[in-house]
């Protein structure tokens, strides 16, 4: 029999929203974790993207949560990215419509006064990114002790981002009676150690281990001689194929990423958008929204949103460079597939990209399948300066015999540098100087 929401104990008011946003079937995280949260029990939560672990954690918290007059935060989330926080706020505001509960996001990257003064006013829920959560209780804006739960979601990658002595310091602030849960793709040693120090005996449930490919999304790579080619070939791909009608394509670099986007948005004018960490929040904010409509039907991205982009429908991922981490790769193609929709992952596979290839299979313990390259592609000849075969000249030292003897100088001094013990006289060097001989006038009787 298959388990619906309605099997589990939640209240009318989730149980309408849920039907709102169209949620009929718990996924598999989402079913293990409930009873256990539910019991007040820490939780080490084990998923990869795309399992729904957000509404894993959100569900059996928010059954929990009632209104408080304190208007200081209860439920405490801490995620790594500005668009994280985003996501995350919409749905919990979607869960929380038939609620008298207040939410607020705060990150950085914008006004520290405008998010103080919403903090200030009150509310229940808290999502924040680490620094800017620390930013505001310093300054003495934020109290975090009447924080009952507390949910730490994709800690490996606020690790990764630097941000674990802020994490810590949080840590240490809020009241030792709580309840808390962490939810993440990858669990390192220092996220062990984290959990070692500040949870109680937390019981890990795992959907699916690390590396498992997700079953929604076909995968396959091509084999690509170079740089060009590929270019030549995402062209073709997004020009022939018309169920690319929502594509993500990963590149490795920011200036990758920029150089990518002006070749794509001269053959695709207005149907591209590129989304990195030196643009302005507002930026990319705007060419998700576009990606979202439908407006731009392909972005570049280079992995600041390979965690924490929730945009439904993704037909493809493609990555046009490989991941250096193999992890990043299954954070990357979970940007489709999602919610039980069919989703497709292409690889762009170059000669220096194979070890790497290697990695990412031997954690999924999957081979990714390779599919000939398209009759109609171009083969470029032309190497990038990265591309062509270095030459190499081996330096030989010259070993020059010095001299048995010293030469002198290889000029001639000049005749004031001449250094000759010869007493001069004062009316000689006057005469000198002055063509005549100089006195110092006459002796006054």
């Amino acid at each position: 029999m298959v388990m619906t929401f309605s099997d589990l104990n939640l209240t009318k008011p989730l149980l309408k929203a849920l039907e709102e946003q169209g949620y009929q079937y718990p996924t598999s995280i989402q079913q293990k974790t409930f009873s256990v949260i539910m019991s007040g029990r820490d939780v080490c939560g084990i998923a990869q993207t795309g399992t729904g672990k957000t509404i894993a954690y959100l569900l059996p918290c928010l059954r929990q949560l009632t209104f408080s007059k304190s208007r200081t935060p209860q439920f405490l989330i801490i995620v790594p990215t500005r668009e994280l926080v985003l996501q995350v706020v919409t749905t919990i505001k979607a869960l929380t419509s038939y609620m008298t509960l207040q939410t607020v996001g705060i990150y950085g990257g914008v006004n520290t006064n405008t998010q103080r003064t919403e903090v200030e006013k009150g509310l229940d829920i808290l999502v924040a990114t680490p620094g800017r959560l620390y930013d505001l209780v310093l300054s003495g804006s934020l109290r975090l002790n009447t924080v009952k739960k507390l949910v730490i979601d994709e800690v490996d990658e606020m690790l990764n981002l630097g941000f674990r002595t802020q994490l810590r310091n949080i840590l240490d602030l809020l009241p030792a009676k709580r309840q808390n849960l962490l939810f993440s793709a990858t669990i390192t040693d220092e996220v062990d150690r984290l959990m070692d120090d500040y949870f109680n005996n937390p019981q890990r449930i795992e959907a699916a281990p690390t590396g498992t490919p997700v079953e929604n999304i076909d995968q396959k790579a091509y084999e690509v001689p170079n740089f060009n080619t590929k270019i030549n070939l995402l062209e073709l791909l997004l020009n022939k194929d018309p169920a690319m009608n929502k594509v993500l394509v990963f590149v490795s670099t920011k200036q990758l990423a920029d150089q990518l986007y002006e070749q794509l948005s001269g053959k695709f004018p207005g149907k591209t958008g590129v989304i990195h960490s030196n643009k302005d929040q507002n930026h990319r904010f705007n060419t998700v929204n576009k990606f979202k409509t439908g407006e731009f039907n392909t972005v570049i991205a280079t992995d600041i949103i390979a965690r924490g982009l929730d945009v439904t429908e993704v037909s493809h991922v493609i990555n046009f460079d490989m991941p250096d981490v193999p992890e990043d790769y299954i954070h990357r193609i979970g940007r489709t597939g999602r919610a039980d929709r069919k989703g497709i992952a292409i690889s762009l596979i170059t000669e220096r990209d194979k070890e790497i290839r290697a990695g990412i299979e031997h954690l999924m313990n999957f081979k990714i399948p390779v599919i000939p390259l398209p009759d109609a592609l171009e083969i470029s000849d032309i190497l990038t300066e990265d591309e062509k075969p270095k030459q190499y000249t081996k330096a030989i030292p010259l070993n020059i015999p010095k001299p048995e003897f010293a030469g002198g100088a290889f000029h001639e001094k000049l005749e004031k540098n001449k250094k000759v013990n010869v007493v001069v006289r004062h009316a000689d060097r006057m005469q000198k100087k002055y063509g005549k001989p100089k006195t110092r006038g006459a002796k006054k009787k």
